[in-house]
């Protein structure tokens, strides 16, 4: 390319300033941190609503269902937290016990009873801090006693969704424009540090 043509270019990109791209990246970058905070935010929210009404005996199904479809739609919405957290991530206590009760019951009074003198005993003992502690320390209380429990399907009391990778909320077209901002802001600083240099 011969000076001319490059002075004509640099005349009409020389307006076109590095930082106004790199404006555009920091607010972008800012966008896409409130966007991915509002998703985690209302996820939180939906995960207690299913424990909420997992312990009252609500309608869990349509709690879990609406949990479901809003971490499959939407970025930074995983259920698992912290390096030392229970998988599958919602484990429903109440739901277990309800089954469980419900079994016993079925058995006979007997049962029943020493069912209830299990959960007791599992809660003087501390032994409810997680689900997972609760179910195996009921079956451990059951089976010295001489019964059985048959184990609960996890499938009717442990859940677990996938998070999507991208969404296209203000998190998803954050990141976006973002992306494209940051690679303007490489490519017009390189084109103005190179006409500086060679003009």
């Amino acid at each position: 390319m011969s000076k001319r043509k490059l002075a004509h270019v640099w005349q009409y990109l020389r307006h076109v300033h590095p930082w106004y791209f790199l404006l555009l990246t920091v607010i972008f970058g800012g966008l896409t941190v409130l966007g991915l905070r509002q998703n985690n935010e209302r996820m939180i929210t939906l995960r207690e609503a299913v424990f909420v009404a997992d312990k009252q005996g609500g309608d869990v199904e349509s709690s879990l269902r609406e949990l479901r479809q809003y971490v499959s739609t939407h970025m930074n919405t995983n259920l698992t937290s912290g390096t030392n957290a229970v998988h599958p991530p919602i484990q429903l206590k109440y739901t277990y016990e309800r089954i469980q009760a419900n079994r016993q019951q079925a058995l006979g009074q007997n049962n029943s009873a020493l069912y209830g003198q299990a959960q007791e005993t599992c809660n003087q003992e501390g032994q409810t801090t997680t689900p997972e502690a609760t179910i195996t320390c009921i079956q451990r209380f059951m089976s010295d006693h001489g019964v059985q429990l048959e184990d609960v399907p996890d499938a009717l009391y442990k859940f677990d969704f996938a998070s999507a990778r991208w969404s296209p909320d203000l998190a998803g077209w954050s990141i976006v424009f973002v992306t494209l901002s940051a690679a303007s802001f490489i490519m017009s600083a390189t084109y103005h540090w190179f006409m500086k240099r060679y003009s």
